[in-house]
């Protein structure tokens, strides 16, 4: 199956993610557990959804399926009308090298090298040149306020900076969707506040589709749409109302 279908021309005339009766369960020593059953949504271009909801509903999994990282037990992920199911294994890959830019908690940097080599990587894996990489994350560490801090390894750089780096390379492949899992998680308040900004900031600059998994009701409040995922099943909540 190609991916050409994931033309950018008319996005705005449709919703760029649907998730339809989506259902995931797994087999326990004490049976079938499920975690969510019959959720549908969707996620328009342009939104900045949080999605919440206590410890072990399934944000991250849920999180994982709309990124083809994980498939459903049931029910169908569309991106720009892409069914992610019918995905291979290489097409997924190549899906999420283009179109998805992933923030988690923890920001997975490898530590031998720089902020400059990691943010490069996702389009040296591309296939990129190592020049026209090296300046596409030059300018992206720009972007997160990073520019002087290129040639600094992750151990030498605050739990704020290296999840600044992690968002750049997350967004230097310019996808459309962001998803992101805890992304202030392991932050004080006010460093948390800083990175949600520069979110904020960059999601409206270039125009993304933005999906956050967050603890935090008021980084939620911030959201344009809030969902709450509990018991199995998802609704929606006014932001000012969390």
């Amino acid at each position: 199956m190609a991916l050409s279908g994931l033309s950018r021309s008319g996005e705005n005339l449709h919703p760029l993610v649907q998730v339809k009766n989506l259902r995931k369960e797994y087999l326990t020593g004490r049976g079938k557990l499920v975690l969510f059953e019959r959720l549908s949504f969707e996620v328009a271009p342009g939104d900045l959804l949080a999605i919440v909801g206590q410890s072990g509903a399934g944000k991250s999994t849920l999180l994982h399926i709309l990124g083809a990282l994980d498939t459903p037990s049931e029910g169908d992920v569309y991106c720009a009308s892409i069914p992610l199911k019918n995905l291979s294994t290489k097409q997924a890959a190549t899906f999420r090298n283009r179109e998805i830019g992933y923030v988690w908690q923890f920001h997975y940097l490898l530590p031998e090298f720089t902020a400059l080599e990691n943010v490069a990587m996702p389009l040296l894996a591309r296939g990129e040149s190592k020049e026209a990489a090296t300046k596409s994350a030059q300018r992206w560490l720009e972007e997160v306020e990073l520019g002087d801090r290129t040639e600094h390894q992750a151990g030498e750089l605050s739990g704020g900076e290296q999840q600044r780096v992690s968002l750049a390379r997350a967004l230097v492949t310019q996808p459309r969707l962001l998803l992101a899992d805890e992304p202030t998680g392991d932050l004080d308040s006010g460093t948390a506040d800083l990175v949600f900004s520069l979110i904020e900031r960059l999601h409206q600059g270039h125009h993304l589709t933005s999906v956050i998994v967050t603890h935090n009701m008021t980084l939620a409040r911030r959201c344009k749409r809030v969902m709450r995922l509990e018991k199995g099943r998802i609704e929606e909540l006014n932001p000012q109302a969390v």
